[in-house]
């Protein structure tokens, strides 16, 4: 049972909302099971549905959530409400409806007057639209938790993806391989369900082993956009052109654009290794601890680091991207990769102004990068 001591509006009412829907669905479970200390016989408390489809359904869910938060419980004692994934509360049309909208100014009305002694309220809910009085309301007066998936258009989203499937891995008792983990962040995406879905396959894949692999992560993971784009440019880095070719062809047979492959996957790559390599010999950043490589970046003298790429807020290098790319670079000397920049911005030219046949620029140019990566003994001596 909720305990007694929840006299506040903000300890009765309880608002879980986010894009995220996994980490909402996870958050409010765990907040209906403290507020009904796990105790559930179906008859102490209720669970309502707020699925809608229409605004019929919208008002029917609104009308029952009512009643049951004026309805004491059936055998005394507190009483939990819970209003299940609301979908009615945003702004597409079932929400901007104007009848919608009185039916929940009709539940705001509620709330306001306050619950019922021994009632809470919990509210899960994908979008809440933050402009209505009901949101504005539920900010000062509920205890509020907001999820939303993580940006991936801003700078530093694959740190917090990595972050948040590392936190996940655990739960599942799975361990990742440093490329491992980059190739699941690209291919998984950032929604909690599917990274959660993911880890699921991969711990069954793996039986008793803990530890998830490249291989695992390729054989397991559908290969997303990112994913493909990431995978290319490993290839390259790492002076594989067959695997790097054979994704090239799946994407032109998919009926990718030449040019959208050559400046997603292999410029950007290209570009990155180059003021990797860079950051590596001339200040001394480490390629395999981002702290260490960050600090090296952030000590250079403004006017050196002025034509690295900068974040979009403005404020400051945009580091991690270089760092992904910092191991891959150890591949390749200054000089060679210098080349290997002029070469890729004539293939660019010769896909965009020739009739060639793309497919052989694009095989060439791969063939030219991994043959002037260092031989692999080389590459050991470069490390140490």
């Amino acid at each position: 049972m909720a305990a007694k001591k929840q006299q506040s509006p903000a300890s009765r009412i309880h608002v879980i909302v986010g894009t995220d829907e996994g980490q909402v669905r996870e958050a409010a479970l765990m907040v209906w099971k403290d507020l009904t200390g796990g105790v559930d016989d179906g008859f102490t408390h209720e669970t309502i549905e707020g699925n809608a489809g229409n605004v019929d359904e919208a008002l029917t869910i609104l009308g029952k959530t009512e009643q049951a938060l004026l309805t004491y419980s059936m055998f005394g004692g507190d009483k939990v409400v819970w209003l299940r994934n609301a979908t009615f509360m945003g702004n597409d049309r079932t929400a901007e409806s104007e009848s919608t909208i009185q039916g929940i100014d009709g539940l705001l009305q509620l709330l306001n007057k306050g619950l019922p002694d021994g009632v809470s309220f919990l509210l899960s809910a994908s979008k809440i639209d933050k402009r209505r009085g009901f949101w504005k309301f539920l900010e000062k007066n509920a205890a509020v938790q907001v999820y939303d998936k993580i940006d991936m258009s801003r700078d530093g989203w694959e740190e917090q993806v990595a972050a948040l499937v590392l936190d996940k891995a655990r739960d599942a008792g799975l361990t990742f391989e440093d490329e491992a983990l980059e190739l699941f962040v690209m291919q998984a995406g950032e929604a909690t369900n599917q990274i959660v879905n993911e880890l699921e396959k991969l711990r069954l894949y793996l039986g008793e082993s803990t530890t998830v692999t490249v291989e695992a992560v390729r054989l397991m993971v559908p290969l997303s956009r990112a994913g493909v784009i990431f995978e290319t440019g490993r290839a390259l880095q790492s002076g594989d052109a067959a695997r790097a070719i054979a994704l090239i062809d799946e994407q032109l047979e998919m009926g990718e654009s030449s040019v959208a492959i050559m400046r997603a996957s292999i410029i950007s790559t290209v570009r990155n290794m180059f003021m990797a390599r860079i950051l590596i010999d001339r200040a001394k950043a480490s390629p395999f601890n981002y702290r260490d490589f960050e600090s090296a970046v952030n000590r250079m003298p403004i006017e050196e680091k002025a034509w690295l790429p900068q974040k979009k807020s403005g404020d400051g290098v945009n580091i991690y991207p270089l760092f992904m790319s910092a191991k891959g670079a150890m591949a390749f000397t200054l000089e060679s990769l210098e080349q290997i920049l002029h070469a890729t911005a004539k293939a660019d030219k010769l896909l965009v102004t020739t009739g060639l046949d793309e497919r052989l620029v694009l095989h060439r140019l791969v063939t030219e990068i991994a043959t002037s990566a260092l031989p692999p003994d080389a590459r050991k001596a470069a490390r140490r």
